[in-house]
């Protein structure tokens, strides 16, 4: 009875789902249903993320132009600080739309069950694992776990630094990328994008100062091939702001590193409300050329996630 009711609970939620779906697309205006004339991979999202449905989140998705979106869920606890969905709905929305959804796999590391469940949903199509957001440090036991599985199935690790919380100690990084050069690691959050400043203080997580490059994610992203960056969120808006003859500089030599992200919880999609949109004019605007723009908004996604 158990499966049975399972599986009723399920089919209803897929149904729904469908339903959502196909009442966002005829809702949006004509004009906004049309393919974009560019394609934008979006590499980092969550459902049920502080509280937008899954409705919310496709219009949100649809308003920026973004063609294909990673779904990163939060562990079995915590929720990642933001009420995320856990792994179960990241698969049920990307199972209802293959075309514009695909998901990561994730887990609070220092469980003892957590080996079993990244790799359950990894088996089940995740193509990454993350957001990794959680209380460790990063050449730490529990890290190197995730990092073998990351190996196993040669997929990337999408991992949040911030100071004293997450993630810690971003200056001894560099060893976990030394005992594992085959996994590839994306960066993102407030002591990652801060430390693009040689000058940096770790207890600041949105310094507002002109920057002095060479600071550790400089070098991370200069010295390991297998170093990448997500500048999503307020942090990532704020590397953008802070100083942008450093902003513009940093993407000409790092183009071949950064992705395009939104991380942002709003309902609109576009203008000042939506960090996501703005980040996304900010890589424009910055972008040395053409070509540039092009890699930071989809092929350098598209290349390390190997999604057709």
């Amino acid at each position: 009875m158990k499966n049975q009711a399972q599986t009723a609970q399920l089919t209803r939620r897929t149904f729904l789902c469908s339903t959502v779906c196909a009442l966002v697309a005829a809702r949006l205006p004509a004009a906004e249903r049309l393919a974009p004339a560019e394609p934008v991979i979006d590499i980092h999202q969550h459902t049920t993320y502080s509280g937008p449905t899954n409705e919310q989140l496709i219009a949100h998705q649809e308003a920026m132009g973004v063609t294909k979106t990673v779904l990163l869920p939060a562990g079995k606890y915590y929720g990642l600080d933001a009420e995320c969905g856990r792994n179960d709905t990241v698969v049920e929305l990307a199972r209802q739309m293959p075309d514009r959804f695909v998901f990561f796999a994730n887990e609070v590391p220092d469980l003892p069950e957590a080996e079993a469940e990244i790799r359950r949903y990894l088996k089940l199509g995740a193509i990454g694992i993350g957001e990794q957001k959680f209380r460790v440090g990063t050449d730490s036991a529990h890290l190197e776990k995730i990092a073998r599985l990351a190996e196993e199935f040669q997929v990337p690790v999408l991992m949040h630094f911030q100071h004293g919380r997450y993630n810690t100690g971003i200056e001894n990084m560099h060893k976990t990328l030394e005992k594992f050069p085959k996994v590839n690691f994306i960066g993102h959050a407030q002591t990652w994008w801060a430390n693009v400043d040689a000058k940096h203080d770790q207890a600041v997580l949105y310094p507002t100062t002109k920057v002095t490059a060479g600071g550790i994610t400089d070098r991370l992203l200069s010295d390991y091939p297998n170093m990448f960056g997500d500048a999503s969120a307020g942090s990532g808006l704020n590397f953008y702001k802070r100083d942008p003859d450093h902003a513009r500089e940093f993407l000409k030599r790092h183009q071949d590193k950064l992705m395009f992200g939104s991380d942002c919880n709003d309902t609109l999609g576009r203008g000042l409300g939506c960090e996501g949109a703005q980040i996304m004019a900010n890589i424009r605007k910055f972008a040395p050329d053409k070509r540039a723009e092009r890699k930071i908004l989809y092929e350098n996604a598209k290349k390390l996630l190997r999604l057709s």
